[in-house]
């Protein structure tokens, strides 16, 4: 798993003779995520992504394994928000079709199926890590490692922005907000910036300007919304614009960002930092990076599924050639096989380029990877990376005081458990809609 993309093999493939030894049989990949209700945005900007993937690995050929090649077939299923609903779709990708991969959002979705996926040894992945601990050793976060890639963004503003020293912050008070909220915390101080105001809200709180006015108040030069969900993301900001702020805004996401350039102004958005690039971005073509040429993926995105592009649009794709690496180096399906392959490489890559496994001390396994990750600012209105921070770098200065943050705020994985708190609770990445 080192060396070129097997995405890059693919394309290199697609120009070969094709021999399609052993196409009876086909290779097939389950997908259970939200494909309706509240959180569809969660799952469906995935699938898409993944028939792109789909199409282009058949295109090559098929997977490899053992000298012959086989095509792949991805099965989506809706989990939508019910649980009988995710445990029904689980049982029928997994004893019906007899999927070698399942890739789920996680979370919520995951909880009813967490026993029996572990009893079945099926490999699974989420894009929140939050979901792991030491029971769940076939699950795995190859592509999302969710909080720890925001302290890469502080990091960029402290060093490119000395000048912006104070931070009024806000989060949700759920196992989505509170992890992130802790990283922010550790982030900031680690940088040398001055945490002026703090407010925690509940997740299903409306009132913005309760939430915005006090940070505000504090005359902050950094505004930061953690992760907040988009709904929020959009309110908040466009509070603050509204209100005359002047500062910098940091957020981890910022879908739909042009909506917000349109509502507010180019000035005002101009230097917002945030996580998740658009795959035009000239310095993905220069990055030792997953995706064969990453702006073909996003215009073919763009082209078959218009208006529908986000961080998931690319995250379970990413997911599939990580996986699809180890399947090939060992010739088989078999999961026991494919985790080794996964874990004991000296190497492996995600999605923006050599990673390694980490985890253990904050959510009891080492099964989620680490590596670089982008930093984002917003430029004339268009989303561009400004360089690319190392996760594991960080972690190395700064992973005892993160542990004990996370276990201020009750988030290691043993609290969880103990605690009996829920697992993350999504909400859609959609636009806020208009005033």
């Amino acid at each position: 798993m080192t060396g070129p993309s097997f995405a890059q093999g693919m394309a290199i493939r697609s120009l070969l003779p094709t021999y399609r030894v052993g196409m009876a049989q086909e290779v097939r990949i389950g997908m259970l995520v939200p494909l309706s209700g509240p959180a569809m945005s969660w799952g469906l900007p995935g699938l898409n992504g993944c028939r792109i993937w789909e199409d282009w690995l058949n295109a090559a050929g098929g997977v490899l394994i053992q000298g012959n090649r086989y095509p792949v077939r991805i099965i989506a299923r809706d989990c939508g928000t019910d649980a009988v609903q995710a445990f029904e779709g689980a049982r029928h990708l997994v004893l019906s079709e007899k999927v070698a991969l399942l890739m789920m959002l996680g979370g919520d979705s995951f909880t009813p199926v967490r026993g029996f996926l572990s009893q079945n040894k099926v490999l699974t992945s989420t894009l929140l890590p939050s979901d792991l601990s030491p029971d769940t050793r076939y699950l795995i976060a190859p592509s999302e490692t969710h909080p720890v890639y925001n302290v890469t963004g502080v990091d960029w503003l402290a060093r490119n922005r000395p000048e912006l020293r104070r931070v009024a912050l806000c989060s949700q008070s759920d196992a989505f907000g509170l992890p992130s909220l802790a990283t922010y915390r550790v982030a900031f101080r680690a940088a040398g910036h001055t945490i002026c105001r703090e407010i925690r809200y509940d997740a299903q709180d409306t009132d913005v300007a309760a939430i915005v006015q006090p940070m505000l108040d504090s005359d902050p030069d950094i505004l930061c919304w953690c992760t907040s969900y988009t709904p929020m993301v959009h309110a908040m900001t466009e509070y603050a614009h509204a209100h005359g702020f002047k500062g910098t805004i940091l957020s981890c996401t910022m879908d739909q960002y042009d909506q917000l350039v349109a509502r507010t102004s180019v000035e005002f958005m101009e230097g917002t930092v945030f996580q998740f690039p658009d795959f035009d971005d000239p310095l993905l073509s220069e990055k030792a990076f997953f995706f064969n040429q990453p702006n073909t993926f996003y215009t073919e995105y763009n082209r078959r599924f218009p208006d529908s592009w986000s961080a998931v649009s690319w995250e379970y794709a990413a997911i599939l050639d990580i996986w699809l690496a180890a399947v090939e180096k060992v010739g088989t399906l078999a999961t026991a096989s494919v985790m080794a392959a996964m874990k004991q490489m000296d190497k492996v890559n995600h999605a923006f380029g050599p990673a390694k496994w980490w985890g253990k001390s904050l959510f009891g396994i080492d099964n989620a990877l680490i590596g670089d990750w982008p930093v984002v600012t917003i430029q004339d209105g268009k989303a561009r990376i400004v360089g690319f921070g190392s996760v594991p770098d960080w972690l190395a200065q700064h992973e005892t005081a993160l542990h004990s943050e996370m276990s201020t705020l009750g988030q290691l994985w043993a609290q969880r458990q103990e605690g009996g708190l829920a697992l993350q609770t999504l909400a859609p990445r959609q636009a806020y809609p208009a005033a």
